[in-house]
């Protein structure tokens, strides 16, 4: 078998209704004859859309092939017992031209029993945010099913709805069962589960290319949805320069952001864990053995967990989240 190392994927791309250009016009990916781009998926372990290595030796492997082959090599021994050949996380840029639908994702046991599948939880760091952009995290006061139920059905739903100003560094956590949608105007880098299952609880009435409105899951989402309320819904951190500050951490993953305006170096000797790198800003290149993987605003790359130590290298400085199973 090849010698593992630092692996990038081609980036897949997806057409939304909500979609726009940010895409290419901030992070320069080419996203060829599509109307428009909501989408990258960057490193995807979901069938449908399995992730094709990009560079070096294993070039056209898949994530899927690669996770056979390599197991606890690829992703730390205890990662691999517990998700097997299923890639734990999916990494995207979204781009929302327009506001994205309201929506829940359900956790673990509800996706388990009505999926086969894993449950969603995520997060967002808002790469980009237009003037004035907002988004919707969770509600504003405490709710019954059956009041949400009232509301809802009196089409009343945006006024228990919590809504928050955006700007460029804000980080939300959102748990499966958080109601939640990404506002016009930003463009957000999204760590989350293996798992594509969203009900749409709302849409604005918008019409599809056909004329259609798109289907709810008013139902399937009552059981998903967390009523409570909460004091903070944005993350709270103190960014530091030349350190790691840690911004989530959950039993699905944790992440921390790295602003660098100098070299240094990275230890994972401890960790059984792979590790992600989403570069937000500078230049940055990746060096082990002796082997230099450059990436920039937009690329990711995936440390197998066989690699405990790299060098982080950079002329101008770096921004990158840095994210692995805890």
């Amino acid at each position: 078998m090849s010698v593992l190392y630092p692996l990038q994927f081609k980036t897949i791309y997806k057409d939304k209704i909500w979609g726009g250009k940010k895409i290419s016009t901030i992070l320069h990916k080419d996203f060829g004859n599509l109307p428009n781009c909501g989408e990258t998926w960057e490193i995807s372990g979901v069938k449908s859309d399995i992730s094709i290595v990009s560079n070096g030796e294993l070039k056209g492997e898949s994530l899927t092939d690669l996770l056979e082959k390599y197991k606890g090599d690829l992703v730390g021994n205890k990662v691999y017992n517990h998700f097997g050949d299923i890639f734990p996380l999916l990494i995207k840029f979204i781009d929302a031209n327009e506001d994205l639908s309201i929506q829940v994702h359900p956790n673990d046991t509800l996706a388990k029993e009505r999926h086969n599948s894993f449950g969603k939880t995520e997060m967002w760091y808002v790469v980009q945010a237009d003037e004035g952009s907002t988004l919707i995290s969770g509600f504003n006061r405490e709710l019954t099913e059956a009041e949400y139920l009232d509301k809802f059905n009196r089409g009343e739903i945006n006024d228990i709805l919590n809504r928050e100003d955006v700007k460029e560094g804000d980080v939300f956590f959102l748990p499966a069962g958080r109601v939640h949608t990404i506002g016009k105007g930003l463009l957000i880098a999204e760590i989350q589960q293996t798992s594509d299952i969203t009900y749409r609880i709302y849409d604005f009435d918008r019409l599809d290319d056909k004329g259609n409105k798109r289907e709810l899951h008013t139902q399937e989402a009552l059981a998903a949805i967390d009523y409570k309320h909460y004091p903070e819904y944005k993350t709270k951190y103190q960014p530091l320069d030349n350190q790691a500050v840690e911004l989530v951490t959950c039993p699905y993953f944790t992440t921390s952001i790295l602003h660098f305006t100098h070299n240094t170096a990275k230890d994972y000797s401890n960790l059984d864990s792979f590790v992600i790198y989403i570069c937000l800003e500078g230049d940055c290149i990746i060096k082990y053995n002796n082997v230099n993987y450059p990436i920039k605003l937009g690329d990711c790359l995936l440390l197998p967990k066989i690699i405990n130590q790299v060098e982080l290298l950079t002329v101008n400085g770096f921004k990158i989240l840095e994210s692995y199973i805890p």
